[in-house]
């Protein structure tokens, strides 16, 4: 049987009622979009928090840090994103359960979270990676000069340890935004599902996903030059590449 191709079903109207199917796909392509930024950031600032951590001294620090790193990163996103779904509500007080199956945009909200969580684990190894390579002076220096532990970190520690590693924070941020199709099992109206939705509704499986394709291709590629970009501008004397 031949493949009848028809590229211009995204000009057509859909049977949701509410634009065409070029406008399901972006509104899909919109909400990937906000689940990335936020989950992006949740996974930098708990991951940068849990990289430090990682770092003191203390092998009771780093034991601390394994209990956040180790479940997240070797439990399934899928399975995560089921226990934050469908799990936690029935685990916690009943008023609490109550208000979080009731909560409205329920799937975005645990999608960020969830997504968020499992990629902070990452970061975190990558972050305390980036101060395990800077020369151990920096610290004694950051000290010597008056400041805090925690103040080294802050101005010292953490601006080096950052450029260090923007490289594979790169990679990480773009496994962010491709880790956000699997939200579509827990009903989140993103990229992938709203492909799928075309593709059911139309029966144009191939221009559905080639588009669905095109759109994650021209996010990651956005994504991969504003950090290098950000990549150029950090950079220190060096460090880095020349």
């Amino acid at each position: 049987m031949n493949y009848h191709w028809n590229w211009g079903i995204f000009l057509e109207p859909s049977p949701e009622g509410n634009g065409t199917y070029g406008q399901m796909l972006l509104s899909g392509l919109w909400m990937t979009l906000q689940v990335s930024v936020l989950a992006w950031t949740l996974a930098l600032c708990a991951g940068s928090c849990v990289g430090v951590v990682r770092s003191l001294p203390s092998a009771w620090a780093r034991r601390l840090s394994d209990v956040w790193i180790e479940p997240l990163r070797n439990i399934p996103l899928l399975v995560q994103l089921f226990l934050w779904y469908f799990v936690l509500p029935e685990l916690i007080p009943e008023t609490w359960g109550d208000w979080l199956k009731q909560l409205p945009n329920a799937p975005f909200y645990n999608a960020v979270v969830g997504v968020g969580l499992f990629m902070s684990a990452r970061v975190a190894v990558q972050v305390a990676t980036g101060l395990a390579a800077l020369p151990r002076g920096q610290m004694a220096a950051g000290l010597a000069l008056g400041l805090t532990p925690g103040q080294t970190y802050r101005y010292v520690l953490l601006p080096m340890a950052f450029r260090v590693v923007l490289p594979p924070l790169t990679s990480e941020l773009i496994n962010t935004i491709k880790n956000t199709s699997v939200a579509l099992t827990i009903g989140l109206a993103e990229l992938t599902a709203r492909a799928r939705a075309v593709q059911e509704f139309s029966f144009q499986v191939f221009e559905a996903f080639a588009a669905a394709t095109l759109g994650y291709l021209a996010i990651n590629l956005l994504a991969t030059l504003a950090m290098r970009l950000i990549e150029r501008q950090a950079r220190l004397p060096g460090y880095g590449k020349a």
